[in-house]
């Protein structure tokens, strides 16, 4: 018996009985070591990648619907990730191509992806860490891109297992230097080779003329500055060397307080008006120092008051939005509800969908920051306002916010090359500490914060509700995701551009003196062959503005669970969207007396809301203007495809937005070639031949046919369903009668409803 899975690391929940049972005795298998040797899978190691230890005769537990069976194989564990390598793993159809990640196979796992270890002793499920005095018979980790692996190591020899077990702790739970990462490893192995560039298009804010550029295309430049006054990081390790301030503005004030108490600019609207942010001053006790930081506020105040900036509209986030440890915490329980040991643990878990949902509190912290959004673009668009976001560092939540407000109002984010250069600016450049809240040294697990996931979260609620406004797909929100946890790929492993630079130094490297060559994550060609790419590619994207009422309506997907809560009241958030009585009092004089105007002016938040929300979903869509999310209790799901694609369970065969889009795919191909032999596009695709038929329904060329898809695709295609109750068995005793089911509804998922 291989050992039984048990809770998703909530602990409390009842374990599930063993669901597989093996019937072939160690003897067998240590005789049929040296067959297996033969067929075991090359491990390919990356440039700079050391191995650390391994083990073999390792059982993966595969869950096959109901049961589970074991793979035997190796488990290795290098400098750069864990790696399961099968004996016999069963080879994919020719014609079912799978999206392949070329830097992480199906069975890798980064060590900056492992979120949690367990181990199995006695059938018991614990928590590992540090120096073990035992050692469990089989291995469970869980990642944070939700996938979870199961190692027997029952049949593993004793030392074997205790080196695999202690390098696997120690290599993913120790904490970890910078210069220690792989990423540097990586990047020196490979100086002689030549260095990927990002994807065309995207700006990486790094030089004066990116800025400038940006001021130019957002018709910015008559009333902004790009400044070089932090060159070389003289005044401020946490600002990027180049930033825009408004153009009235000493750049002497810049460097009074470190950066602090300065608006920097973010993006200008096509009326003038513009998005700042500001990290604050640090709180004093000294009347002396409060009375300092006064003056200088009241001063920067009356230069972005003065023409042509006329009115200031401010957001302090850090008082009146969400908290980091709010995100932190809703996110730890939310993930729970994906961690699945066994289908077992999937469906006990059914019949409580909606409560552990609601209970998470995530999809209402995505719904809180949709509407702050909406409130800021209200401002920019009706009000004709300037919008200044205030918080300690305007390194979290003014990213957030921002680049939400960006994707709403401007169509050139919402394009691939757009939305890249946006995530450069606002959070590569503008000091967001993916570092600290990736926590990729493991140095502190309360700075762990998924503040980007949460962005990602947002805008692939704007993805699924308008799906032409945007050139690219849920698919590629995915792999951005799981390219946090890659430390081939600078963007995500800083917390600053500063200590990216200063990180760039060869001691402690022992390689010659070349300069370093970190990828950036912008060049897809390093994870994905190109036709991989083609689905990170939007096929309904609009090109030019089109309004359609028929695209109104948004495409509700057929799953097991209801991935959005029933339609209920949502919870009332207090109305601090803007400056109240009770603020701080030093931050309240951030904008001098004249704040007052302001104060009052907070009472008609709510109103104005609602009348610019309701009047722009009243009319027919722009896709290359302004977008607004449908911020209701339903219209706010469940990122299907990120949180549920490692279920088996929760598929639905044949259908599911990779099997719709691989449809589309195929009828476009179908009409393209009809076209060419038509004669009214005559040119000739590379590869494309103009007298091949094309089967009704076939998928375009290198992707399975729908019908073999599931919604799982593309990280998996179509796998047999488990054997499955009408209800969870295990909750019998616990559902009582029929009237008891009646009044229990909402606990209980409607496998047909949507």
């Amino acid at each position: 018996m291989l050992g039984k899975g048990v809770g998703g690391g909530g602990g409390g929940s009842r374990a599930p009985k063993p669901s597989f049972v093996s019937y072939v005795r160690p003897e067998e298998i240590h005789t049929n070591e040296k067959e297996t040797a033969e067929k075991e899978v090359t491990l390919h190691l990356l440039p700079g990648e050391q191995l650390l230890c391994e083990a073999s005769t390792v059982l993966k537990c595969v869950q096959e619907g109901s049961c589970q069976r074991g793979v035997c194989g190796k488990l290795v564990c290098t400098d750069f990730k864990i790696a399961f390598l099968g004996d016999d793993e069963p080879a994919l159809e020719s014609d079912e191509t799978q999206f392949k990640n070329k830097v992480v196979g199906e069975n890798d796992i980064t060590l900056h992806c492992v979120d949690q270890i367990y181990g199995v002793f006695d059938e018991k499920k614990k928590t590992l860490f540090g120096q073990l005095k035992k050692y469990p018979e089989k291995l469970i980790i869980h990642c944070k891109d939700l996938r979870v692996f199961h190692f027997c190591l029952r049949y593993t020899k004793e030392e074997e297992a205790k080196r695999i077990v202690s390098g696997i702790i120690h290599h993913t739970q120790s904490p970890k230097r910078l210069k220690r990462l792989f990423l540097f490893s990586y990047a020196a192995a490979a100086h002689n080779n030549t260095p990927a560039s990002p994807q065309k298009h995207t700006v990486m804010f790094d030089t004066l003329e990116d800025w400038r550029g940006e001021l130019e295309r957002t018709r910015g430049n008559m009333k902004y500055k790009a400044v070089s006054v932090n060159e070389g990081y003289r005044v401020c390790e946490r600002l990027p060397a180049y930033f825009v301030v408004p153009a009235p503005l000493p750049e002497d004030s810049v460097s009074r307080f470190q950066g602090h108490g300065v608006p920097i600019w973010c993006w200008s609207y096509h009326n003038g008006c513009a998005l700042l942010k500001m990290s604050a001053l640090p709180k004093e006790q000294d009347e002396a120092v409060l009375q300092t930081h006064r003056s200088f506020l009241d001063g920067v105040y009356r230069v972005i008051h003065r023409p042509p900036y006329e009115m200031v509209r401010t957001e302090d986030l850090s008082s009146n939005f969400l908290s980091l440890p709010d995100i932190q915490t809703a996110y730890s329980k939310f993930k729970q509800l994906f961690l699945i040991d066994n289908s077992a643990e999937f469906w006990d878990t059914d019949i409580k969908w909606f409560s552990l949902l609601e209970s998470s509190s995530w999809l209402d912290i995505i719904r809180r920051c949709l509407k702050k959004a909406i409130e800021v673009a209200e401002c920019l668009d009706v009000q004709s306002t300037n919008v200044l976001l205030v918080e300690e560092n305007a390194s979290d939540l003014c990213c957030l916010v921002s680049s939400l407000v960006q994707v709403m109002m401007d169509p050139h984010c919402r394009t691939r090359a757009g939305f890249q250069s946006l995530v450069q600016k606002e959070w590569v450049a503008g000091g967001h500490c993916f570092l600290d809240r990736c926590n990729h040294l493991r140095q502190s697990d309360k700075e762990e914060v998924p503040v980007f996931l949460l962005f990602l979260d947002c805008v692939w609620q704007l993805v699924r509700q308008h799906p032409p406004a945007f050139e690219f797909t849920e698919t590629y929100l995915t792999v951005l995701s799981d390219s946090l946890y890659i430390p081939i790929f600078s963007t995500f492993f800083f917390n600053s551009p500063h200590q990216k630079e200063t990180s760039m130094g060869r001691e402690d490297l022992y390689v010659p003196s070349a300069p370093l060559h970190l990828l950036t994550v912008w060049d897809w060609s390093v994870q994905f062959e190109p036709e991989a790419q083609t689905l990170l590619q939007n096929p309904l994207y609009v090109e030019k503005p089109k309004l359609d009422k028929s695209q109104r309506k948004g495409t509700h997907l057929k799953h097991q669970r209801q991935l959005s809560l029933p339609l209920t009241q949502s919870k009332s958030s207090p109305k601090r969207g803007f400056f109240r009585e009770e603020t701080d009092h030093l931050i309240k004089n951030l904008l001098g007396k004249r704040i007052s105007k302001l104060i009052n002016y907070s009472d008609e938040l709510q109103d104005n809301f609602r009348e610019f929300y309701d009047s722009w979903h009243s009319r027919a869509p722009d896709y290359h203007g302004l977008l607004l999310p449908h911020v209701e209790g339903p219209e706010v799901r469940v990122w299907a495809q990120r949180y549920l694609r490692w279920i088996p369970e929760a598929q639905i065969p044949g259908g599911g937005a990779g099997a719709l889009a691989s449809s589309l795919l195929g009828v476009m191909e179908e009409v393209r070639r009809l076209q060419e032999r038509l004669g009214e596009r005559p040119q000739q695709l590379p590869g494309a031949g103009a007298e091949v038929e094309v089967e009704a329904g076939a998928g375009p060329p290198g992707l399975p046919r729908s019908a073999r898809l599931s919604s799982l695709f593309p990280f998996a295609l179509l796998q047999r369903p488990s054997a499955k109750p009408l209800l969870p068995t295990s909750g019998w005793k616990a559902l009582g009668g029929e009237d008891d089911l009646a009044t229990r509804e909402d606990e209980f998922v409607d496998l047909g409803e949507v």
